[in-house]
């Protein structure tokens, strides 16, 4: 059973900075994962076509859409709530070296997973979906939704990999030697 961690700062490290890019990029990876693993069983799902019916297919893939994102956004949130517990112990320089990463839970806050879940809250995705559903099937309106949701999430996550890699960047020296 893993134990929850509430710090990218746990003992030992020699590097403050360092273990919290470690352990924020395995986080990010994790994510990916979780993403990916959902997009690959709802392309397996075309192989159950012939035998299920779509009023049965087509939920289920509504609802791995919506499992593989809704644990990529509480992943999303776990990484900014360890990442705000790990900075309180640092020093401010290592503040400033971390600040491509804040930067993007910042400027690219997530709502929770209930307000994303909420039709009403989020209208957009809504009517496209719905659009979606009229041109192609209604059946489709809920997977047209959790699509977008997962576009969301993929897109979060290449933000925030790509400020981990200008954080990697600077401190290359320092990687390298530790």
């Amino acid at each position: 059973m893993m134990t929850k961690e509430h710090s990218y700062l746990t003992l030992p490290f020699e590097n403050a900075v360092t273990a919290i890019l470690i352990g924020i990029d395995r986080d990010v990876e994790r994510g990916e994962d979780a993403l990916m693993l959902g997009l690959g069983l709802v392309m397996l799902s075309s192989t159950f076509a012939p035998i299920a019916p779509p009023t049965l297919l087509l939920p289920i893939v509504a609802i791995i859409f919506a499992c593989s994102a809704g644990y990529a956004r509480i992943n999303y949130h776990r990484m900014e709530q360890k990442l705000s517990s790990s900075i309180t112990a640092l020093e401010d320089y290592e503040i400033k070296q971390l600040k491509a990463i804040t930067a993007v839970f910042k400027k690219h806050p997530m709502p929770s997973l209930i307000d994303s879940l909420n039709p009403t809250k989020n209208l957009k995705r809504t009517w496209k979906s719905v659009l979606g559903g009229i041109l192609i099937n209604p059946l489709w309106m809920p997977i047209f939704y959790m699509m977008g949701l997962q576009i969301k999430e993929e897109a979060n996550l290449g933000l925030l990999i790509q400020a981990i890699i200008s954080v990697e960047q600077k401190l290359a020296p320092v990687i390298i030697k530790n």
